[in-house]
């Protein structure tokens, strides 16, 4: 965990917050104190309606041919 005085977070405040994302916590001092922690924030994930998934993809057209046979074909077809 990296730690830095107040002057250098203000100066690299960017590069600071770009390292928590990536997982590496920093902490900032003050007059050789932590006062505070940047860290990485979990993103808030949704409850995913399975009735309301149903009825969408009821209403789907099967495809005639698998995803797979789809995207080989397309790859057979290109012209490079």
């Amino acid at each position: 965990m990296q730690t830095v005085n107040l002057v250098d977070a203000k100066a690299h405040l960017s590069r600071l917050v770009e390292q928590a994302m990536e997982g590496e916590p920093v902490r900032i001092k003050r007059r050789g104190k932590v006062v505070a922690q940047i860290t990485r924030v979990a993103p808030d994930r949704k409850p995913v309606d399975l009735n309301a998934l149903r009825s969408l993809t009821d209403n789907m057209t099967r495809q005639a041919e698998s995803a797979a046979e789809t995207v080989r074909t397309m790859r057979d077809e290109a012209r490079y």
